[in-house]
């Protein structure tokens, strides 16, 4: 057998329904639910069957606490859920432009005659 054969990561999909109900404390058809919302995508089995992920079982806790805790609807949830997705893409571009912008400027050093 492959060494790495049960090295999973936390995206990898590995709960069936019921279990990520049970993981998560919530109702297997709200974990249906939050899904055709948009609000998690669970991984898809070969017949169509839900898969969730370690994270996918976080986010399901989080949009139970935002919707329990702080009163939030599950629009204003997706919302939210969606500008963190973006503010995390942003800010991995800034991260990779800043290492490009800085690799640039030690090349331009390195071409340019000293003053």
């Amino acid at each position: 057998m492959d060494a790495n054969f049960f090295d999973l990561s936390d995206e990898t999909p590995v709960y069936v329904i019921s279990v990520a109900a049970q993981l998560s404390g919530l109702h297997p058809q709200t974990l249906r639910q939050y899904d055709r919302l948009g609000l998690v995508s669970p991984g898809r089995t070969a017949g169509r069957g839900r898969l969730y992920s370690t994270r996918d079982i976080v986010l399901l806790r989080e949009v139970q606490r935002l919707s329990q805790e702080e009163g939030i609807n599950l629009a204003g949830i997706k919302r939210i859920l969606e500008l963190e997705t973006e503010n995390l893409r942003l800010r991995d571009e800034l991260t990779r432009m800043a290492a490009e912008l800085k690799l640039i400027r030690a090349l331009v050093r390195y071409e340019l005659p000293p003053s």
